[in-house]
């Protein structure tokens, strides 16, 4: 589509209605259970805005006054994730080895592009960094990838769940999708879940089949007891087949990528690390016309802003479009010079 038209000057902007713009408020602070959504900004000219970047370590968002770092269960450790081996985590490791190798290999190769992210946040919150290769199972690291049960994005995320955590759901953003925003999120829920049974593995488990479920098998076949990372085996065979291969695959897939370049493995990622600029701009902007003036792909926008599902952001709302690294202030100036990013053929 042909977005290129030009429209008159700018109007002066009156500053006092753009939004607060700080690193943290590019990347919310994310140790709570849920936020609320980003308050809707009347639209106005901008001609000047703020740029923001993100590249892995480059924000380091401290965790939120009085957050819960410590484990709510004496004795247990919230950052690490426990590698116990035995015949099914073995079985897991043999398939990935064998008849799942190339399948295994492209998933290492990928996950280098959402790797930084992933692992800092996990740094954060001092949650496990295994913690990254439930993504790679959940979705193969794709923020496109939809499941037969209507889970969306690189967690998997369901409609009610998304809700719940804070996402955006709407006829234009569909956060489910969004690397930053759904990696928050899932991890606020994972953390949730791990404060609830005392267990990485009973945590990952519920993630899987849903905690009302586990509490069910708990409450039937352990007495009720938490905070055991033995549980998970013992109520094993009583859980759903999927969440039964759940955890022993996870296991397995964390043994087998710190151990991939022994293995023969190729550890480097075929594509850049998900990384960006991010410059807040007015309502309806096409990614045609930031690409055209740009000079690249519309592809590249779409990979970088894969919650906007419309190829354009909300009307009536400032709206922080991410850019290529470094191309911010070219989109700054465009916005500056009256050039339209809204025109339609």
């Amino acid at each position: 589509m042909s977005t290129d038209d030009l429209r008159g000057p700018s109007a002066r902007v009156d500053t006092s209605r753009l939004p607060d713009v700080t690193d943290q408020a590019a990347r919310p602070q994310a140790s709570a259970p849920s936020r609320p959504r980003r308050a809707a900004v009347p639209l106005v000219a901008a001609s000047a805005l703020v740029v923001i970047s993100w590249l892995g370590e480059d924000v380091v968002v401290p965790p939120a006054a009085g957050a819960d770092t410590e484990p709510p269960v004496p004795g247990l450790s919230i950052r690490r994730l426990p590698l116990e081996v035995n015949p099914r985590v073995e079985r897991w490791m043999d398939e990935l080895r064998t008849n799942r190798r190339a399948d295994f290999q492209l998933l290492l190769e990928r996950s280098g592009i959402y790797e930084d992210l992933i692992r800092s946040e996990l740094r954060e919150r001092g949650m496990p960094e295994e913690l990254l290769y439930l993504a790679m199972i959940e979705s193969g690291l794709s923020p496109l990838a939809e499941s037969h049960r209507e889970a969306v994005g690189l967690w998997q995320f369901r409609d009610a769940a998304a809700r719940d955590y804070g996402l955006r759901m709407d006829g234009y953003v569909d956060e489910r999708r969004d690397p930053v925003r759904a990696t928050e999120a899932a991890l606020d829920y994972l953390f949730w879940l791990r404060a609830r049974f005392g267990s990485w593995y009973l945590a990952i488990a519920a993630y899987n089949a849903g905690p009302a479920r586990i509490e069910r098998v708990l409450e039937l076949y352990a007495d009720g007891r938490t905070g055991n990372e033995e549980i998970y085996w013992q109520i094993l065979r009583h859980l759903p087949r999927e969440t039964r291969e759940y955890v022993p695959r996870l296991i397995a897939t964390s043994i087998l990528a710190a151990e991939a370049e022994a293995l023969g493995l190729e550890v480097e990622s075929a594509s850049p690390p998900y990384a960006y600029d991010q410059v807040y701009v007015p309502g309806g902007t096409r990614f045609g016309a930031v690409a055209r003036w740009l000079g690249v792909e519309v592809e590249v926008l779409e990979d970088l802003n894969p919650h906007l599902v419309r190829d354009e952001t909300p009307p009536d709302e400032i709206w922080p479009l991410r850019v290529p690294r470094g191309r911010a202030p070219d989109v700054v100036a465009a916005l500056g010079s009256g050039w339209s990013v809204a025109s339609r053929d």
